[in-house]
Order: structure tokens, then sequence, then C-alpha cells
């Protein structure tokens, strides 16, 4: 198992020289990635798509950079660091221009992204990228074999229900690109498992990341990711989600998440200082 950091892309700490600072110092710190991730906007109450539930996101959602060029920008910075996104909605991108976007990335970082793919939540977002949320689930793995058809040899012919791609040479094909889920509901996870695809999952308690892990892992052997929306803090909380709280209590945690299987943690601390968490995360790295 290694560590790692979301870089500062959202809210009040986003800030160029703030996502470099972290990330260099990140990789001196001999962490395992950054991470980045996707928000197209920030409505006044976000509606999940296809029910009537809504709920307000955080004031940070307001102002998010694009995680591919961020980890572009990144990639030019670093030399060993991955380059992770947890997740880029790939419904609300063409197969064929994402594809190419990710290639492009994966060349450009020396084989270094690890991307996180998601299918989308909210209504508002669907609505603004012209995208039917009920091409969630069937419309995800079209999407998915698209882009897979975009990396393979050329000629490249795509013929779905949703995309098609004429026969054309596409190019650049990715060398070293991981592809994860983002996945809660155990329909999705058992998705990624069948897809070939590894897992990352946002913690919020301990039976729902065993019932993730052990879900995925009956048909999935690809990498796994925790994301933690949380920091680790100077002292110990007597209440806390995993993975939170002092070096000790979020230690013991780490024990627990490897027997799980978990191969990587990653914090965001979105309300907290990422330079004061890149020093708290490398303490937790020499143990």
């Amino acid at each position: 198992m290694d560590l790692g950091i979301g870089l500062p892309t959202s809210g009040r700490q986003a800030d160029p020289e703030a996502i470099v600072r972290v990330a260099l110092a990140a990789e001196r710190a001999g962490l395992g990635a950054v991470w980045a991730f996707e928000r197209l906007l920030r409505p006044a109450e976000a509606v999940f798509a296809g029910t009537d539930q809504s709920m307000p996101l955080p004031d940070n959602n307001a102002l998010v950079y694009d995680p591919l060029e961020t980890l572009a920008y990144v990639a030019a910075k670093t030399s060993t660091i991955r380059l992770g996104t947890s997740v880029v909605d790939a419904l609300f991108h063409s197969p064929v221009v994402l594809a190419k976007r990710l290639a492009t990335l994966d060349r450009l970082s020396g084989g270094r992204a690890v991307i996180g793919l998601g299918q989308g939540w909210m209504q508002q977002e669907f609505d603004a990228t012209g995208i039917p949320a009920r091409r969630r689930g069937a419309g995800f793995e079209e999407h998915l074999a698209a882009m897979r058809a975009c990396w393979g040899p050329d000629p490249v012919r795509f013929d779905g229900r949703f995309y098609t791609i004429p026969e054309s040479e596409i190019a650049p094909k990715p060398t070293g690109l991981t592809l994860l889920a983002g996945a809660a509901a155990p329909a999705a996870i058992e998705r990624a498992a069948r897809l070939g695809l590894g897992l990352t999952v946002v913690v919020f308690a301990w039976d729902q990341l065993r019932q993730s892990v052990e879900t995925y892992r009956k048909g999935g052997q690809g990498p796994l990711v925790a994301q933690v929306n949380g920091v680790i803090t100077d002292r110990p909380l007597d209440e806390r989600m995993p993975l939170t709280g002092s070096p000790e209590q979020v230690a013991e945690d780490l024990a627990e998440a490897r027997a799980l299987g978990v191969d990587h943690v990653f914090w965001h601390p979105f309300d907290g200082d990422p330079d004061e968490m890149v020093g708290r995360i490398q303490q937790l790295n020499t143990h």
C-alpha cells in the first residue's frame, strides 16, 4: 500500500502555484500519487439524477480546476509521482475526445496517469452537457468500449448504440494508462470488476468499505483506491470517519485498510492545509 494526496484544485485553496508546490512536496516525500477531481458546476441544490432528492454542495465546488489540464501541468513539473483522477465523469465527454486527452496525458507524463472514471450523478450536470441521465449503465460500458477501440490498433472503427467512430487512424496510443471506476452501489462495483477496471471508492464507514472491497474482489483484480474526504489532525478525535484523526489513529486504520486489500489511500483536505497534510502523510508513509 502507498499513500497520496488530493491537489488544491477547488475553492479558496485553488491556485496554480499551490498545486505545483503540493505536487512537488508530495513527490519529495515519497508519496505514490496526487489526485484531482471533476465538477462542472455548483447549482443551488444538486439533484440526484432520476430522483427528486437533492442536497447542497460545499462552497468549494463553485471553483474547480479541470482535472486533466491540471494533471498535464503537474506532469511537466514532476517526474515520478502518479497522476490520478477521482473521478472524471466519462459520459459528459465524447469518447473519442476523452480517449485522445487521456492518451496524451499518459504520453506526456511517461505513463503515470491513473484515471478514475465515473458515470455522473447530478442531474444539472447531465442537463448542462446535453446527455440524458438514462445513459448511465449501458452507455458507460459503451463509452469505455469506444475509448478502448481508440487505444487499439489502427484503423479504429466503432459502431454502437450511442457512439460511432468512422474507420480512422487515431493516435497517440497510451503506454501505461491505469483505469479505475468510481463506484459506490454494488451493481456499479460489480460492473467495474467485469469491465476489467480498478476501483476508487470514497470511504464513509468501515462496513461500507469492507462490503465494497468484498464485492469488487469477487471478480476484480485491479488496483483498489480508498479516497478520504477528511484530514489527519494533531489530536485524537472521539468521533471520526475511518482514516481520519490523529496520526496514531490513522496508522491503526491504515493497517486495517491494508488487511482488507486496499492498494492506495489518499486524502482530499478540502478544509485543511494541504501543505501540512503532505508532512503528516509522509510521517505515516515511513512507518
